[in-house]
């Protein structure tokens, strides 16, 4: 059977080509009774949008992709909620990489190599150093999400991002106000990722605040920001002895925040009476564990934004602008874990 075309469409619903045009693309100035009506021929004939012939006519594919470490963290998969809402509000489709850090690939998203319909990239790195990255990035429309791993004012790429310090350094502020003296980090990488780097510069700048010292016992090295690794560190922590225990801990993201809440719980020992616990991440798995966590909440529909509204602006711009660093918001929000009031929670 012939592809439908706009064409076919435009006459099932009694319209000019140019208006089902603008329905597909999303486009505004469209009344929506002519919307719908085109919306049920397209469902009709099952029409189904060329991004190569699109491409032909304007240069472009209207597909972008989000490359992001692991879809398996909730982080990430929220996160990808609001890329496709806001690419779908400027009539973009979004296609979905995991890179699993691995360096390869992400540097092979960034230069949108073996992927020709793609209009741009937004990747959250672990791995690709800038010096990559900064000969790649006038070649082809890519933002950056995440950790900056680069100092000063060298920017080699449009970059979206929380300021981590202060994140890192609120939650602790929090701990610390409760009177906790005994406070512990989880989330030191082994490897030194940008993001352990900047949480703990953070975690160490609230305890000079409070005139608390910094116990490395107090932070063991982990592999990876997930359930596994908090569980095991806080494990190894809730063993030292009553009067080395730390009696307050912030996790750098609330999966190992999660994990520790149940080495807590292994151990007979009361959240927050006997510690009290902070993450990062504003996951809702945090809102909804038992004690529900307290937790640094970047601003994931912020981030998202940003990042689209960056990518499809230089990916129409003739002249693209220099590149920008743009600073996302986040907040702390205080619940159970750290002695907040239990959150009324909608079915």
């Amino acid at each position: 059977m012939a592809a439908v075309t706009l064409k076919d469409v435009a006459e099932r619903a009694g319209v000019s080509i140019k208006t089902v045009s603008n329905v597909v693309r999303d486009a505004p100035r469209v009344s929506e009774a002519t919307r719908t009506r085109v919306m049920r021929a397209v469902q009709e004939l099952g029409y189904r949008p060329n991004p190569s012939a699109r491409r032909l006519r304007t240069g472009r594919s209207g597909l972008i992709a989000l490359a992001v470490p692991d879809l398996a963290t909730p982080y990430f998969a929220e996160l990808a909620h609001h890329v496709r809402t806001e690419a779908a509000a400027l009539g973009f489709t979004v296609l979905i990489e995991e890179t699993l850090g691995d360096t390869k690939e992400e540097l092979r998203l960034a230069t949108g190599v073996g992927a020709s319909l793609l209009d741009g990239v937004i990747l959250s790195p672990l791995h690709v150093s800038p010096d990559e990255l900064a000969l790649v990035t006038d070649q082809f429309p890519l933002v950056l999400l995440g950790e900056r791993s680069y100092e000063g004012d060298r920017v080699v790429a449009d970059h979206v991002l929380i300021d981590n310090v202060a994140a890192a350094r609120e939650a602790t502020a929090h701990l610390a106000g409760l009177g906790r003296t005994r406070i512990a980090a989880i989330g030191v990488d082994k490897a030194g990722s940008a993001t352990s780097r900047q949480r703990l510069e953070g975690f160490q700048q609230a305890l000079h605040d409070a005139g608390l010292t910094y116990d490395p016992r107090l932070a063991p090295q982990i592999k990876d920001f997930d359930r596994g690794n908090g569980l095991r560190a806080m494990r190894a922590l809730a063993q030292l002895p009553k009067g080395q225990r730390p009696d307050a801990v912030f996790c750098f993201s609330d999966l190992l925040a999660v994990g520790a809440r149940r080495a807590l719980h292994e151990a007979d020992l009361t959240i927050p009476g006997d510690v009290a616990l902070a993450g990062v991440d504003g996951s809702e798995e945090a809102r909804y564990g038992t004690p529900s966590l307290t937790s640094v909440v970047p601003d994931k529909a912020a981030i998202a934004s940003l990042a689209v509204k960056c990518l499809v602006d230089r990916v129409r711009a003739e002249d693209p602008p220099p590149f920008e660093v743009h600073v996302a918001p986040h907040w702390l929000e205080v619940r159970e874990s750290s002695g907040g009031e239990r959150e009324p929670l909608e079915p």
